[in-house]
């Protein structure tokens, strides 16, 4: 990122500033309107938000809090972190509302601080005191603590990388936490990285080296929804799962969330409405929970960002379980249903169910009885299932078929899909890779090729479909599964290279639990994410490997040399 053309002159600074993610305007930052589609508003709203959260972690931090209120602020955390996340929640009535609660429980908060610490107020950030007269304060404040107040780029860029990384997490201890699985240790390091964030006496390598930190709880969280889900739904099966339509009324679902999933599917039995999933929900069809629905159809359509024209076509409702909306065209904004932390401004809301009860899903129903069914897009079916408890079982095939040469190289591609047209490069470099290579994958990027016919190598599929980005896990699963078999010292030692999309926060959790586990010589594309300044991305670089990408011919060249 050149990081001259981010203003730093503060009687300049654009309406809004984000960039974190990929498609952020001009590979800079998006100052006017995101390129999500998120206002000026909300974008300065969230920021607000999480800057409320920060106090409120620092007093948490230092303070004796009885066990409700702590597990409260923890999982009021987790869902506004997860809120901000990019296409999750463009409502910014959600976030008035959501600020009002921040301050309030940080208030809370801070009375037990003071009972601890007498009148030392003083010392307090004013991330801890600020105290708004009404909401008509709230679009000045969150000018002032918005991503350029830290001036320092280096300072900046290390914060940022934090915040993203603990949004991530926020991501998929909500996941597992929907399932009943939280883990009090990645909570307290949520708030000790929030708390961090505010300490100016932090030098560039002490957040580094918190930076680095994320990553060990990235793994500890990634594993904890891993947990969640087998253990909830069972391990995922090899699968092979079907593209086209039935002749009924249908809900589509779309996110990330199975709970909310396997609510509805219970919801819908005996109503004559189908169930299909979109994008990131395709590898729910994988877990043997799910297959005992005689409704739940198959999967509709692909990558999130194509759902504006999918979508229209798909006729009936439409919910949202996570992050992932697009803006929605007036030809189905009224069949669109949100549901968790998401939320669109006049799409229909569908809230928790109370004291633990599920959901009530019955006016999605009702609205599914009236529609027609679903056009068609394509027919035939898709094959997944190889997440880590799959693989493992085929290991000695695996190892067999490398060391006899049938195989020769594994190539990570995993991560997101996205609008750019640059994206189309992940699409030629699976056709471009030799027949004796296998694609390991998880997240929506594979739906640049995993429609492909790649075939396979005696046997086992060119692509290895591991499941969602939240199954990134798996990924690291089997590559520690295959050092331990190999007899290596280090992972990288595999024949594994690292060729990943990245789009949003998950990734970039991702990202630093890899680094965690000691993989290096990743390359991320399209671009390296802007929020990386030129030092911190010369530390990533020299300590990890860290690249980017060029075009498929000399990627090809430089990532098969090592083979030679």
């Amino acid at each position: 990122m050149n990081q001259s053309q981010i203003p730093t002159d503060t009687r300049h600074e654009p309406s809004m500033f984000c960039y974190q993610c990929q498609e952020t305007a001009g590979g800079t930052g998006c100052t006017i309107t995101g390129v999500c589609g998120k206002s000026e508003e909300v974008a300065n709203l969230q920021d607000l938000l999480v800057y409320v959260l920060k106090g409120a972690s620092f007093l948490a931090l230092d303070s004796d809090l009885p066990e409700p209120l702590d597990r409260q602020l923890s999982v009021f955390t987790m869902n506004s972190l997860f809120a901000t996340i990019t296409n999750a929640n463009f409502d910014r009535n959600y976030f008035v509302s959501h600020i009002r609660e921040a301050l309030a429980l940080r208030d809370i908060v801070r009375s037990y601080w003071m009972k601890k610490h007498s009148d030392d107020e003083a010392v307090l950030p004013d991330a801890a005191l600020w105290e708004p007269r009404d909401e008509s304060q709230f679009a000045g404040k969150a000018q002032q603590v918005g991503v350029l107040s830290t001036a320092n780029e280096d300072i900046r860029s290390l914060r940022e990388l934090l915040t993203y990384g603990l949004k991530g997490m926020a991501a998929y201890t909500y996941h597992a936490y929907q399932l009943g699985y939280t883990d009090g240790r990645i909570h307290h390091f949520m708030r000790q990285a929030l708390a961090a964030t505010l300490d100016d006496t932090l030098t560039t390598d002490n957040l580094v080296a918190l930076v680095l930190e994320a990553g060990k709880y990235g793994v500890e969280a990634m594993s904890l929804l891993d947990r969640a889900n087998t253990s909830t739904y069972g391990h995922p099966e090899v699968t092979q799962v079907n593209l086209g339509v039935r002749n009924r009324p249908g809900i589509l679902i779309s996110g990330h969330d199975l709970k909310d999933l396997e609510e509805l599917l219970l919801q819908t039995e005996g109503t004559g409405v189908d169930v299909y999933t979109h994008s990131e929900m395709l590898p729910a069809h994988y877990y043997p929970a799910f297959k005992k629905y005689s409704h739940f159809v198959g999967n509709y359509g692909n990558a999130w960002w194509q759902q504006t024209r999918e979508f229209e076509a798909f006729n009936g409702p439409i919910l949202m379980t996570t992050n992932c909306i697009v803006p929605p065209k007036d030809s189905y904004r009224d069949r669109l249903y949100t549901t968790g932390n998401t939320g669109y401004p006049g799409a229909r809301h569908i809230p928790d169910g109370k004291d633990g009860k599920p959901k009530d899903f019955s006016a999605l129903i009702a609205h599914a009885q009236n529609c027609p069914p679903p056009t068609e897009l394509e027919s035939g079916h898709i094959v997944g299932g190889f997440a880590h408890h799959t693989v493992t079982r085929l290991a000695d095939q695996i190892v067999q078929a490398v060391k006899s040469g049938a195989i020769k190289r594994f190539f990570v591609m995993a991560g997101c899909d996205g609008r750019m047209k640059s994206r189309n490069y992940y699409t030629e470099f699976a056709k471009a890779l030799p027949r004796d290579t296998v694609i390991l994958t998880a997240g929506c990027a594979k739906y640049k090729y995993n429609k492909l016919d790649l075939g396979d190598i005696g046997g086992i599929p060119r692509v290895l479909d591991a499941g969602q980005c939240n199954d990134s896990y798996s990924l690291a699963v089997i590559a520690l599964k295959l050092k331990e078999l190999f007899g290596l010292e280090d992972i990288n030692e595999l024949p594994i290279s690292y060729n990943v999309a990245w789009y949003e926060q998950k990734a970039v959790i991702v990202l630093l639990a890899l680094l965690h586990l000691g993989v290096k010589n990743i390359h991320l594309g399209p671009t390296l994410p802007a929020f990386l300044s030129p030092n911190v991305a010369k530390v990533l670089i020299d300590k990890f490997g860290i690249g980017g990408i060029t075009n498929v011919e000399e990627d090809m060249a430089m990532f098969l040399g090592a083979l030679a």
